[in-house]
């Protein structure tokens, strides 16, 4: 058919042309971006799914990284508080020596002191200078805050780590359930004459400490029993009581310590001819409670079941709940570990040892140091840390007969200094106990962040690593293009693109004959 108005030949080779050229431009786009998907259209789906992996990404790429700026924060901390460990254990050999004084001279003594007061100085101001990009590490700031915690109740108290998710505080309520106790050992001193020791003999104390013998004459009060164990109470951790304040009552031997690491064994001792009469011991049976009431009323407790003989007691650990947790008990002291609550505390004689009495309640207001470890922001990829004061005035708490006393108080003019404790009688073992707690919790703290570094910084990163290389190549499979299938569809959209040319001018040329009909 010969027809001049329509061109239905070109209207074909222009359609097959413009999707040739089409396809050459796609082709072009991806070689030229590298990418499979440029736009939604490229592929709708694929788009969608690369671009939450894209997101994924970026978070876990982010979480690499601030898993290694923790990892600075933490190793500088660290590299801080090596420098305390080193000024306390200095400390720790000035007062082993200054407490040799038989050997030294207090010209001596007081050169030590000197020196102890200068390394005081320097853990405070170490306490105060340790800083990351302006971020202060060891001088509290880092620590949590509490609010309400009461002295008669809670000693001391510190929290590892608290998470605050859908809380501007949390609440932590102490209730204790089985009471903290003492070794004790119950001697009836009711026999003719009440109150006295009816024959010479020789008690073996021993205790935590260590043993000591002692030898009481007969006819004696039991007061001097009393005295004479508490004479050497330092030496064996065993003190003795007289029972309701009064001799006819008998006498109590205790552990000074509570729980189950503290215990009192008290044996009479002798050979041949040792008086017929005994020396008989009772305890409580299964770590019974105490009777508070008075008098102490021996036959019933006896005839009860409650008393039974025996010459060697141990104390008993603290337990508690803790918002509900059971908490790990240690003599007075407790400690709880979890991901939502971390905490450690020096309970009061007065509350651990009275299961009856109403829990104790206090808040943690705010503060310590949270770490975003994963893509998400949700409290299980995120890290709670409490870092507490190093300063002087803050380390080695330890409650003695003067209250709850610190590091600082082994300066010059301080309770444990050297000078005091040469006027305690060389009595150098308040400042000992002082600094134990003191390098305890230094090298403790040193711990608690080893084990962060290695145990949850380190592997959080090999495993975001490991995460990253498959997310990576899992959207570079959808996003990406492949060269060699591109390069290949691109010769052909060429070949293509060519041969539409030729045929749409072929087709424009095809009408042109229709003017042979005309002549």
């Amino acid at each position: 058919m010969a027809r001049i108005n329509t061109n239905i030949s070109s209207v074909i080779a222009q359609a097959h042309l413009g999707r040739s050229q089409q396809e050459l431009n796609l082709r072009l786009e991806r070689l030229s971006t590298g990418l499979r998907i440029n736009r939604g259209k490229d592929d709708p789906a694929g788009l969608i799914i690369s671009e939450r992996i894209r997101s994924d990404i970026q978070g876990v790429d982010q979480g690499i990284k601030n898993a290694e700026r923790a990892s600075s924060v933490i190793s500088t901390t660290e590299a801080s508080l090596a420098e305390i460990n080193d000024l306390l254990n200095s400390i720790k050999g000035l007062i082993v020596q200054s407490a040799n004084t038989g050997a030294n001279s207090a010209a001596e003594r007081e050169a030590n002191q000197l020196q102890i007061n200068s390394a005081i100085d320097s853990i405070t101001r170490i306490s105060n200078t340790a800083s990351f990009g302006g971020l202060k590490l060891l001088d509290g700031t880092l620590d949590y805050t509490l609010s309400g915690v009461r002295s008669s109740a809670i000693s001391t108290a510190r929290v590892n780590n608290a998470s605050f998710v859908n809380a501007a505080s949390i609440q932590v309520e102490v209730d204790v359930v089985a009471s903290a106790q003492v070794g004790a050992l119950y001697y009836n001193g009711a026999t003719a004459p009440a109150g006295t020791i009816v024959s010479s003999m020789t008690l073996e104390i021993k205790g935590s400490t260590g043993v000591q013998v002692i030898t009481v004459q007969s006819g004696q009060s039991l007061t001097k029993l009393v005295d004479a164990v508490n004479n050497i109470r330092s030496f064996t951790g065993v003190e003795a009581e007289l029972i309701n304040g009064n001799v006819n009552s008998g006498v109590v031997f205790r552990s000074v310590e509570y729980g189950t690491d503290a215990f009192v064994d008290v044996r009479r001792i002798g050979g041949p001819g040792q008086p017929a009469d005994t020396f008989d011991l009772y305890k409580f049976a299964n770590n019974a409670p105490v009777p508070s009431a008075a008098p102490f009323d021996w036959a019933g407790l006896i005839l009860a079941g409650t008393l039974e003989q025996g010459d060697r007691d141990s104390g008993r650990d603290v337990s508690a709940l803790v918002n509900g947790n059971l908490a790990t008990g240690r003599g007075l002291e407790l400690k709880l570990n979890s991901p939502a609550l971390g905490l450690e505390m020096v309970l009061d004689e007065g509350l651990a040892t009275r299961p009856t009495a109403t829990p104790t309640t206090f808040y943690i207001t705010g503060g310590g140091s949270l770490f975003q470890l994963g893509p998400d922001v949700t409290a299980l990829q995120q890290a709670n840390f409490g870092i507490p004061s190093v300063a002087a005035s803050r380390l080695g708490g330890t409650k003695t007969t003067n209250g709850v006393e610190f590091l600082s108080s082994l300066r010059d003019g301080g309770s444990n200094s050297i000078v005091e404790a040469v006027r305690r009688g060389n009595d150098f073992t308040a400042a000992s106990s002082v600094l134990d707690k003191a390098i305890d919790e230094v090298t403790l703290l040193r711990g608690r962040f080893g084990a962060f570094e290695r145990n949850v910084l380190a592997t959080n990163v090999r495993s975001l690593q490991s995460q990253f290389e498959n997310l990576t190549a899992s959207e570079s499979q959808i996003r990406d293009a492949d060269f060699a299938a591109e390069t290949s569809k691109l010769t052909r959209a060429q070949i293509l693109a060519s041969a539409g040319t030729s045929t749409l001018t072929l087709a424009n040329q095809q009408s042109q004959q229709v003017l042979q009909l005309l002549g």
